[in-house]
């Protein structure tokens, strides 16, 4: 197929072929030099296995999307058993003219991709070496089929992601499969999308494997105020609570997380926050799971009478009230919780297996989840400056 582009200057057009059936090719790269109107010859492959109508167009991508005219083909398989060969018939088309900005080269001309977002489902054990799919979200694509390009911040390589044409709201997909252990001497991840305004998503810290240097200048966000810790948790623990959920929500659909105040030793000062202030928060370093339980078997926990008078601390999805040694009323998102809804909690594991408060009864759902520390600093970084929960998610009468 011929197709015909104006360029200021010389760059790279990125292409993929889009088919009739539905089909696309990954993105390819076309140099072309000088400037102005140029002709470029494009070209791919159908295999088929009978007798086929169609058409292909080109998408430029990183262009505004343009696309071109289609190209017709036809195979006619009635020789095969004769030597005979697939055919093609092609027709010449033009695209649109698409106009790359002096300077710019072979980079991106328009940004498509309004909000990037990431997460970690850990796949392997919790201890190094482990494993991580790195799952992307994007938001505010234009409609149609899409091409989106990204790199792991610090690395040189762009790498594809196809987005089909009813990606809808929020395209979710899998990014990245990384190995991670403790030779590599990083504690943090994050994306960058190739456009314009370089758009970087949330950073994901997992310290197991590396903890950040000792040189004490790298801060994890920024509290707005003194965050507390109080004898029952208080806001510091809720706000821990807060951090365990939203590391696992997306991939385990957990509704809401639990945390036991015992291991916790002092407040969150206000302003930037150091690795040293997150290791005192949270220093047992473990990792977070997701149980499903019914809401008798939660009552059960929450109503546990603990020799230190502390009692479970959750999310902001979850309150509940303890009464005579039972829980008299429970919510989850301000709807009454029934003994026999089943509700998908997250926690670090050794609160799960009874290390302190009693055992679990719930059926597992995830043991995907990052290390506690990892999660809080997730946390803080994504939505700094963080204020003070206010502390009365749990009543004890």
């Amino acid at each position: 197929m011929s197709t015909t582009v104006q360029v200021q200057a010389p760059t790279a057009l990125q292409y993929m072929w889009l088919f009739s059936d539905g089909d696309t090719t990954r993105a390819k790269t076309y140099r072309v030099g000088g400037k102005g109107l140029k002709t470029v010859r494009l070209s791919a492959s159908v295999k088929v296995t009978g007798d086929a109508r169609g058409s292909g167009a080109v998408r430029l991508v990183g262009s505004a999307g343009k696309i071109s005219k289609r190209a017709s083909f036809a195979v006619d398989c009635a020789g095969r058993h004769s030597g005979g060969r697939d055919v093609w018939n092609a027709v010449s088309t033009s695209a649109a003219q698409v106009a790359t900005p002096p300077g710019q080269g072979d980079g991106p001309t328009q940004n498509i991709v309004g909000k990037a977002t990431i997460v970690f489902e850990r796949t392997t054990a919790s201890k190094c070496p482990l494993t991580f799919k790195i799952h992307g979200s994007f938001e505010g694509l234009p409609a149609g089929a899409q091409v989106v390009q990204y790199r792991l911040v610090g690395t040189e390589e762009w790498k594809t992601v196809n987005v089909p044409a009813d990606h809808g709201a929020v395209f979710t997909t899998v990014l990245e499969t990384l190995n991670w252990d403790d030779t590599t001497g990083k504690h943090s991840m994050q994306v960058e999308v190739r456009q314009p305004n370089g758009l970087k998503s949330n950073i994901l810290y997992y310290f197991e494997c590396g903890p950040p240097p000792s040189d004490k200048k790298q801060r994890f966000g920024v509290t707005a105020e003194k965050i507390v810790l109080t004898p029952s948790g208080g806001p510091l623990v809720e706000l821990v609570a807060d951090a365990y959920l939203d590391a696992v929500k997306d991939v385990s659909g957990a509704q809401a997380a639990l945390v036991s105040r015992q291991p916790f030793r002092t407040d969150l000062d206000a302003g930037p926050v150091t690795y040293q202030e997150i290791y005192v928060t949270q220093p047992e370093g473990l990792h977070i799971d997701v149980e499903a339980v019914t809401g008798a078997q939660l009552k059960k926990v929450l109503a546990y009478k603990h020799p230190s008078g502390t009692v479970l601390t959750p999310s902001a999805s979850l309150r509940y009230t303890v009464e005579g040694g039972a829980v008299t009323a429970i919510t989850l998102n301000g709807a009454p919780v029934t003994d026999t809804q089943v509700i998908k909690v997250a926690a670090n594991y050794m609160l799960m297996s009874g290390g302190s408060f009693p055992r679990w009864e719930g059926t597992s759902v995830s043991h995907s989840g990052p290390d506690d520390r990892g999660a809080l600093a997730s946390y803080l970084v994504k939505n700094s400056p963080v204020k003070a929960p206010k502390g009365d998610r749990v009543t004890i009468r």
